[in-house]
Formats: structure tokens, sequence, C-alpha cells
């Protein structure tokens, strides 16, 4: 017999679950991209905020959130089309999830920050280059 489905008793969590649902649902790849890019820069600066704030389960969520999402970045580059741009985001990627990751460590939001910061402006480029 199956278990009733239960609806996330945290409101914001829920809302959140169902708007990342409706937002990709009708994406294309691209603005699929883009989208991950502002997730994952608003992951990051929760996480720094948490890390001031002495918060340490919210700062590790925020953290397992953004490096998923680069890890997913990184296993979608179609390096075949992509080529030598797709080499060097993947090296990008990966050097921001350990970057990310050593700093999970200590208690500085300012890592968090400028990783945020680096990859607000890969958004950007990103965003002109398909305005393009």
């Amino acid at each position: 017999m199956n278990k009733p489905m239960r609806l996330n008793t945290n409101a914001a969590a829920t809302y959140r679950s169902i708007d990342a649902v409706g937002r990709t649902a009708a994406a294309d790849p691209h603005q699929l991209v883009e989208l991950m890019y502002k997730e994952c820069v608003a992951a990051l600066r929760a996480a720094a905020f948490a890390a001031e704030k002495k918060q340490p389960t919210v700062k590790s969520e925020r953290i397992s959130r953004a490096t998923a999402i680069l890890f997913a970045l990184e296993s979608n580059l179609d390096f075949e089309r992509g080529g030598e741009v797709s080499r060097t985001l993947a090296t990008l990627y990966h050097g921001l999830r350990a970057q990310i990751i050593q700093s999970s460590i200590g208690s500085d939001p300012r890592p968090f920050r400028a990783v945020a910061d680096d990859l607000e402006e890969i958004a950007g480029a990103w965003s002109q280059a398909r305005a393009a």
C-alpha cells in the first residue's frame, strides 16, 4: 500500500520547489543554464550569510546545493561541440567546486561571495552570448 504524499511542513521550501519546477518545465537548454547560474549564485550568497550568522546547517545545505549545481553544469558540457570553451568551463567549474569545498571548513563568508561574483560574471557573458 502506498503512503500518501505529505506536503513539506516548511511552506517556503514547498513554494521554492513548485517555483523551480515551473521555471524549468518550459525552459530551453540555454535558459536552464542561466537559471542554474542564478540558483548557484543565490545558494552561495545564502551560504555566506549563514556563515556570518553562525548557522552551520543552513550554510551546509546551501554549499551542497551550489556544488551540486556546479557539478550538473560541468557534467552537461558538450565537449564535441563546445571544444576549448567546454574544456575551459569544465576546469573552471571544477576549480570553483574545490574552492567552495575548501572554504566550507571555515566560517569566512568572503570565499563564497567571491565565487558568487565569478559566477555572476560568467552568467553575464552567457546572457550576452545568447543575445548575440
